[in-house]
């Protein structure tokens, strides 16, 4: 919601200064340079990008537009999901987890936290952590460091789409350039007519810069910015869950298990003790703990 009104203000506090020096929007609309300027950033986002991170691409600009999923309620979820899921294994063993991780869709346990659920990577990332847990033969320590590789791939995958249109962001000026050099160009070739042409050829050719410019800095690269923060907030989001299972699977009770996940939470989406305190031991909504608090 946050990037519409950003784009808003950009675009219009540009049309409306332009406007108030009485400049003829007409000047403006500049259809050629357009289909120059963004049909050669798209070129080179092809040429650059395999059909995976053009897919994700997509996907991350939707999200761009879109509402932060990982706020405090859903942190405060997660934390008491995660609860109920260690203290079931602390009283009945690790063995009666199988069927909640392997199905977790239709787990009486796993199935009433949606956002989790339907979260697919981020349940995988648990359900198959704690399906190893399960079956036993691997360290801690070497668990950890298998989460942490884990982890380190998803950052990485997540950074490829973030990394193309991050460069495409950065070739819009210099192909607002190459439009403007073709405008010259034309320019060049109408000398000797009338001067009111020549004047809209070279006006033309300088609306190709002023296009590139802008959409580079006004509106595709922060774009690109915002995708790097929603991937480092899926991030921060897999490590409270790293954190919690480590800990509960190094002799950690659960509830301090979830104690040190949520000083894991970032401080914007942090619950308080308190919060999680009455979700997990209240046995109340994690929504009900949020209002109370």
């Amino acid at each position: 919601m946050f990037s519409i009104i950003g784009i808003v203000i950009v675009f219009g506090c540009i049309v409306a200064g332009y406007l108030m020096e009485h400049g003829p929007l007409k000047v403006l609309m500049q259809p050629a340079e357009m289909i120059i300027i963004l049909g050669a950033a798209l070129g080179t986002v092809l040429i650059s990008n395999p059909a995976h991170t053009l897919k994700a691409m997509m996907s991350g600009l939707l999200g761009a537009f879109g509402s932060s999923r990982h706020g405090e309620s859903r942190y405060l979820e997660t934390l008491k999901m995660m609860y109920e899921l260690l203290q079931k294994a602390r009283k009945e063993g690790l063995v009666a987890l199988e069927a909640d991780i392997e199905d977790p869709q239709n787990s009486p346990l796993l199935n009433k936290y949606a956002a989790f659920v339907n979260d697919h990577h981020a349940s995988d990332f648990v359900c198959d952590t704690m399906r190893i847990a399960v079956s036993g033969g691997v360290e801690v320590f070497d668990l950890d460091q298998m989460l942490d590789a884990d982890m380190e791939v998803h950052h990485l995958s997540a950074a490829e789409p973030v990394s193309g249109l991050a460069t495409m962001a950065d070739s819009l000026p210099g192909l607002g350039i190459v439009a403007a050099v073709l405008g010259v160009v034309i320019t060049m070739g109408a000398l000797g007519g009338p001067p009111e042409e020549i004047g809209k050829k070279v006006a033309a050719a300088l609306v190709g810069t002023f296009l590139g410019i802008l959409l580079c800095y006004g509106l595709v690269g922060p774009l690109a910015v915002r995708m790097g923060k929603v991937s480092a907030e899926e991030h921060a989001y897999l490590m409270v869950s790293r954190v919690i299972m480590i800990s509960f699977l190094k002799g950690v009770a659960p509830i301090l298990a979830v104690e040190i996940g949520r000083r894991t939470v970032p401080g914007n989406a942090r619950p308080s003790f308190k919060k999680v305190e009455e979700a997990c031991r209240g046995g109340g909504s994690a929504a009900a703990a949020t209002a109370a608090g």
